[in-house]
């Protein structure tokens, strides 16, 4: 089985290579440390059955990659960060490891990749769609940037995320920070019994209710929040009220 790493960080890389080595049946046939590198590889080779891939790279996100250049082989991710879940199971992945890699959870990977293979088969972008188990993956933390740096804010430190001029921010005591998700991909991957959406542009935590009005309308006040009223959209009102006490 042919194998790509794409990994900036040399010492991961060395450390996956490592690791990969136990297993007689994959052969390493290249390690891309950049997506500018990876689009030209992948633009000019033979695609490999299997790609191990961080996320995060120097340059930008590895997914650039396969947007500018789909491939038919599946990919397992590697990251330190669990907020690119939902957008890794949209492009061909079939795993999502976070750093640091254990034995026992590659050794998983590997196995759930073969069993996806039929014998003797080769297998095209439609027959991998069908095949992903796209598991649901509660997001934990996000990664936001600040100028040059980056952050790491846990989810229940957040008391809403909110759509503004077509960006999404998360709330925080301290701050307001943007975010690289939409509302609907928020949806799909938050703790879906601490967080809801109560109208188009509002996600909120129920650690942070401070007070909810039902007069005339349904609006809820949190401890740290945004300018902006939060109001519960009539249609979501009995759907807000189940959530409450669920």
């Amino acid at each position: 089985m042919k194998t790509v790493i794409i990994e900036d960080e040399k010492p991961a890389s060395r450390k996956l290579e490592r690791m990969l080595s136990n297993f007689p049946d994959i052969e390493l046939i290249a390690k891309i440390e950049s997506v500018e590198e990876g689009i030209a590889w992948f633009s000019e080779n033979e695609h490999p059955q299997l790609i191990f891939s961080d996320i995060v790279l120097g340059d930008g996100l590895s997914f650039d990659i396969f947007e500018k250049v789909p491939t038919k082989g599946f990919i397992i991710y590697t990251t330190a960060f669990d907020q690119y879940t939902l957008k890794a199971f949209k492009l061909n992945s079939i795993d999502y490891l976070l750093k640091p890699i254990l034995e026992e959870d590659l050794s998983g990977a590997v196995e759930k990749f073969k069993s996806f293979i039929p014998s003797g088969d080769t297998i095209g972008s439609q027959d991998i769609k069908q095949l992903i188990r796209k598991e649901k993956s509660i997001l934990s933390r996000v990664l936001v940037k600040i100028g040059y740096n980056l952050k790491i804010v846990q989810t229940h430190e957040i008391s809403c995320f909110f759509s503004e001029n077509k960006i999404v921010y998360l709330q925080t005591e301290d701050r307001i920070y943007p975010s690289d998700f939409t509302l609907d991909e928020l949806v799909e991957t938050l703790d879906e019994k601490k967080f809801f959406r109560v109208n188009r542009q509002f996600i909120i935590n129920s650690d942070y209710i401070k007070n909810i009005h039902t007069s005339p309308y349904y609006k809820v006040e949190l401890n740290f929040q945004p300018e902006e009223e939060i109001t519960v959209s009539r249609d979501r009102v009995k759907d807000f009220k189940d959530w409450l006490v669920s």
